[in-house]
């Protein structure tokens, strides 16, 4: 039998790089996307970004000229009372 194969959304890639480093570079994201033979360029990946940070999964701030980090966004579950 062969391996069984299903769609593997780009968005959903990103999503769970994030989420399994808790904060990258942009940079390595586009790194770890193409070592699995995707072809994307770096506007793909700004777009991409882009609407996982407006539907609230990601927070993208400037980290310095040309780099910009990416963390996962706490749900109010997941944040700590005081």
């Amino acid at each position: 039998m062969g391996d069984v194969w299903g769609p593997n959304p780009l968005r959903l890639m990103v999503f769970e790089i994030v989420e399994r480093k808790a904060s990258i570079i942009d940079e390595d994201i586009l790194k770890e996307l193409r070592a699995r033979k995707k072809d994307l360029s770096f506007r793909e990946l700004n777009g991409i970004l882009l609407k996982l940070e407006i539907e609230g999964l990601v927070h993208v701030s400037r980290q310095s000229k040309g780099r910009r980090l990416v963390e996962t966004v706490k749900t109010p579950s997941q944040r700590t009372s005081r």
